[in-house]
């Protein structure tokens, strides 16, 4: 089973999202990506929010385990703080998908962008359960 992680970096009530295709019908997604071999899921999260959105953050806590049992994947989601650069120096050639926009979007309109109602009342709420194993990802609205 492959390890993918993603962060959620919120500032005044607004979360950082890339827009890019992603495996289903929604454009918009949370940065992260693979744990390489040799790092930590923590350090995966480091790396790949750098690379994707430009900027540093340090992950403050454990928030979810879900599973993509169809892709035989472990979806491991943190929370992260920015502590540095600069949201849109996205590294050439971060991801598979072309990165389009970085940006922050509002808690009220991620429905709109194709994430569940559940997705908005966790980032609302302060992510009750968290460290918690949740099932399959569409648990948490992603």
């Amino acid at each position: 089973m492959r390890t993918r992680v993603t962060g959620i970096v919120i500032e005044d009530n607004a979360v950082l999202l890339l827009d890019q295709d992603t495996e289903g019908p929604r454009t918009w997604s949370l940065p992260g990506g693979k744990v390489e071999d040799g790092e930590s899921e923590e350090e995966a999260l480091v790396r790949e929010m750098l690379e994707e959105t430009g900027l540093h953050v340090e992950v403050v806590r454990l928030l979810y385990i879900c599973d993509v049992p169809s892709a035989h994947i472990r979806h491991i989601t943190f929370e992260a703080r920015r502590t540095g650069g600069q949201i849109g120096q996205v590294a050439r050639d971060a991801d598979t998908s072309p990165i389009r926009a970085v940006q922050w979007v509002p808690l009220n309109r991620l429905t709109d962008l194709g994430f569940g109602p559940r997705f908005m009342e966790l980032c609302r709420e302060g992510f009750p359960g968290a460290g918690s194993y949740m099932g399959p990802k569409s648990a948490i609205g992603l």
